[in-house]
């Protein structure tokens, strides 16, 4: 399945601004099972300099300066993603996978190799997700034991925060503490992908944070409005022998063809679509805009 993901963020300032710096992480990752056939970024001034480079994570992050007054800055991602769920080596979860239990991952992260110190990193503290509290750790503890299979008490984590995290977006900003998240138990996507991790963290099991884009559905009967989509996170645990596995709490699935990935990290603090700094006075507002729905030729 082609996918057509145009992601538009518009800032207004009520003051000139002469000088800013951004980076932006918008570019759609390719691996077995994704392809990005098409990519291009818009930016409106055109940046005074811009280069792409490759972070620690393995992301795409486009720096830009501007170094002109200006009132209004526009980027624009458009991208064409082919997805292939099927092709991914974990599309099938296998046996032996559901097999693996805690007891046994965690000996095996024990045993070091490249693939395990890379996947290591993400059992240390990040900037959103960090000194995790003893509610957590508790919370975590009624999906997991010793003898269970990670990947059932991962699937039943997911189904937990699902089932009893209400979606509010008025609740959260980004940098609202997973415990109030975990105490008013709502918020939104990127709160309730990080709860999981603090979660999984608190087991000993490396966890991550995926960025990325879900296709959405208009109601019966009606057309889909041009931007109404919205930016996307989930997570992911490694689970030795086999890899990462992909979930998403906000839905309650195994992410497959109608997520696209676009980041990983440790938190939202790794990934987020665009950050920066500005010179200038004045307060600024905040548009953003993602489409996202099947090419069509």
């Amino acid at each position: 399945m082609v996918f057509s993901v145009i992601h538009k963020t518009t800032y207004n300032y009520t003051n000139n601004v002469t000088y800013c710096h951004n980076l932006a992480i918008l570019k759609p990752k390719t691996f077995i099972g994704q392809e990005l056939l098409e990519y291009e970024l818009e930016i409106e001034p055109k940046p005074t300099v811009f280069e792409e480079n490759i972070d620690f994570f393995g992301n795409t992050v486009a720096h830009f300066s501007i170094e002109k007054q200006h009132k209004k800055l526009i980027v624009t991602a458009k991208s064409k993603v082919k997805r292939s769920f099927e092709d991914q080596k974990n599309a099938i979860i296998s046996e032996a996978c559901k097999s693996i239990t805690l007891e046994q991952a965690l000996l095996k992260l024990k045993v070091l190799s490249p693939e395990i110190i890379n996947a290591k990193q993400y059992l240390l503290d990040s900037t959103f997700i960090k000194n995790i509290s003893e509610k957590i750790y508790q919370y975590a503890s009624i999906s997991f034991h010793e003898k269970r299979s990670v990947f059932e008490a991962t699937h039943e984590l997911m189904q937990r925060i699902f089932e009893e995290f209400k979606f509010d977006a008025s609740f959260s900003t980004i940098a609202t503490p997973i415990d109030e998240v975990m105490e008013a138990k709502k918020g939104v996507c990127q709160d309730f992908a990080q709860v999981a991790i603090a979660c999984l963290r608190s087991m000993g099991l490396p966890a991550r944070y995926v960025s990325g884009y879900i296709e959405t559905f208009p109601p019966p009967g009606k057309e889909k409005l041009f931007g109404t989509d919205a930016s996307h996170a989930w997570f992911s645990v490694y689970i030795p022998d086999f890899g990462w596995i992909d979930f998403d709490p906000t839905n309650n699935q195994i992410p497959k063809n109608q997520h696209i990935i676009v980041a990983y990290g440790r938190d939202y603090y790794d990934v987020p679509p665009l950050k920066g700094v500005i010179y200038g006075s004045g307060e600024s507002t905040l548009d953003v805009a993602v489409d996202i729905r099947p090419f069509k030729t």
